[in-house]
This record gives C-alpha cells, sequence and structure tokens, in this order.
C-alpha cells in the first residue's frame, strides 16, 4: 500500500526553495534595475510565468508574442543555463532565433557543445499551469544540460 503523503505535490513554500525557482528569482531581481519590485513576494514575481487553463483559453490559438513574453521566455533560458553552470563549471550561452509569430528555437552551448535544444511554438502563451510546474520544466532542461555536458565533456571544454 503507498502512503498518500509520498504523492502529495510540495507545496510552493517548498519549490521556491527548488535550486532553478531559485535561479529565477534571481534572475528576475537582477533586471529590478530601479528597486520598484524590492516590496515584491518572490511567489509575486513568479505569478507572470504561470498561467491557469482558464488563462491560456483566453488567449488567441495564434498570436504574436509581446515584450513581457519574449523577456519571461530569456529569463527561464537563462536560469537553465547558470543552473548548468553552477553543476558543471563550463560557462552556458543562451541563443534565441524567433519569428514574429511566436516560432523558433532555443539553444544553450558551451564550448562547442549544444546542451539544450528545444523548439519553441505558441510563445504567446509561453507558461506554466502551477509553480511545481514550472519547476519541473526548468529542472528537466537542467538535468538534460548537465548529463550532456558530463557525456561529452571534450567538446563541452573546447574553446
Amino acid at each position: 500500500m503507498t502512503d498518500t503523503a509520498t504523492l502529495e505535490a510540495p507545496s510552493d513554500d517548498a519549490l521556491l526553495k527548488d535550486g532553478f525557482i531559485g535561479e529565477l528569482i534571481k534572475q528576475i531581481r537582477a533586471q529590478d534595475t530601479h528597486g520598484t519590485w524590492e516590496g515584491k513576494s518572490d511567489a509575486q514575481l513568479l505569478a507572470p510565468f504561470i498561467l491557469t487553463a482558464e488563462q491560456r483559453k483566453a488567449l488567441p490559438m495564434m498570436g504574436d508574442p509581446d515584450p513581457e513574453t519574449l523577456w519571461r521566455l530569456d529569463l527561464f533560458h537563462n536560469a537553465v543555463g547558470l543552473c548548468i553552470e553552477r553543476a558543471t563549471g563550463c560557462m552556458v550561452s543562451p541563443m534565441t532565433k524567433m519569428s514574429h509569430e511566436g516560432f523558433g528555437r532555443t539553444v544553450l552551448t558551451t564550448g562547442r557543445l549544444i546542451v539544450v535544444n528545444r523548439y519553441l511554438r505558441d510563445v504567446h502563451r509561453f507558461g506554466y499551469a502551477s509553480l511545481a510546474k514550472l519547476a519541473e520544466a526548468g529542472n528537466k532542461l537542467v538535468t538534460e544540460g548537465v548529463q550532456m555536458v558530463n557525456n561529452y565533456k571534450e567538446v563541452a571544454t573546447y574553446g
């Protein structure tokens, strides 16, 4: 018999202590050059990354991503890259190429190695259903990136 306590999702407070989420919060706060967000909690800063099912339905199927959404997408991938850097010691650089319609690709590279290759579509709808889903998506990319660096260390450290 399975204990139901082991199946419960982590609380938002526990997720705010997650390594990827912590790095994402640092990235957001680093953008606040005038101290506008000093009074905001970490959860408030992450709120734009969360899109409920109702919010997602309200967005059109096709649309051009706005600058705020593109900025959040960049912060997300920057946080992934920095987490990979911390775990491997290899500097990771994100690059995004996107059409005005919200289709494109993001790659994270180190040395001569592509550690993350992510196709993007419907970027105007970028967001996750919950903080847990956001953490899961970020940590999945970090894990994949770290594994790539570890598998191909010679290429990753080639400069």
